[in-house]
């Protein structure tokens, strides 16, 4: 059974894998972003109870989707953009691009291993507080099993263009962001080091938990 801070940690690895075991048609454009959490949602958890490797943590299996399928679905450049700060504006585009890169490995890393905990859960969309013309909303959901069920959000934004459809670009674990978590981390590394301070910063912590998970 889970403790409480492990549930925490696989509600936000299963929002990182909500932007890995996406299907390229579930960001249609007329579908609701309240259904589309949803139906994401329940993909991730069967994917989770089905995927032998992902339960067993498998890292490069993760990683594997999430090249193959996360840009399409999460807007992965406001993203890292808003948890890096101020200082995107002054990385050159080559630094952007590593930042992206690390960004979303030491995502991956970090949450690979509470995937294996996934087992018997639940998620509940609670009622969509937005306009039909709104272009920014916030999906709340509850992932429920034993214990406090726990609170997991999503921002999710409407892209322009046809058939764009609503792509992720936050989320929130329990009142926790993400993008505000790590932009205060990131902040004392660029002030320290600047902007490739952070990406050796971050190259040194994916290395260690590369290193971590092989043994």
């Amino acid at each position: 059974m889970m403790n409480r801070r492990t549930l925490i940690h696989a509600a936000a690895a299963m929002a990182v894998a909500t932007w890995v075991a996406v299907p390229q048609a579930a960001l249609a454009a007329d579908e609701a972003p309240d259904a589309l959490v949803k139906r994401l949602s329940v993909d991730v958890l069967e994917t989770l109870r089905k995927d032998k490797s992902i339960k067993a943590g498998d890292v490069d299996r993760i990683m594997a989707l999430v090249d193959k399928t996360i840009l399409p679905h999460v807007n992965f450049r406001r993203m890292t953009a808003a948890s890096v700060g101020p200082g995107w504006r002054k990385a050159t585009p080559e630094q952007q691009a590593r930042l992206q890169d690390e960004f979303k490995t030491l995502l991956v890393r970090t949450y690979a291993g509470a995937l294996s905990q996934v087992t018997d859960q639940s998620i509940v969309v609670k009622p969509l507080r937005a306009a039909a013309e709104d272009k920014d909303v916030l999906v709340r959901t509850e992932i429920r099993g034993r214990g406090d069920p726990i609170q997991l959000d999503y921002r999710l934004e409407k892209t322009p263009g046809e058939g764009a459809g609503w792509k992720i670009y936050n989320l929130n674990v329990l009142g926790v962001w993400l993008v505000e978590t790590y932009r205060s981390q990131f902040a004392q590394e660029i002030n320290a080091k600047g902007v490739d301070g952070l990406i050796e910063a971050l190259m040194a912590r994916n290395k260690a938990n590369a290193a971590s998970s092989a043994k």
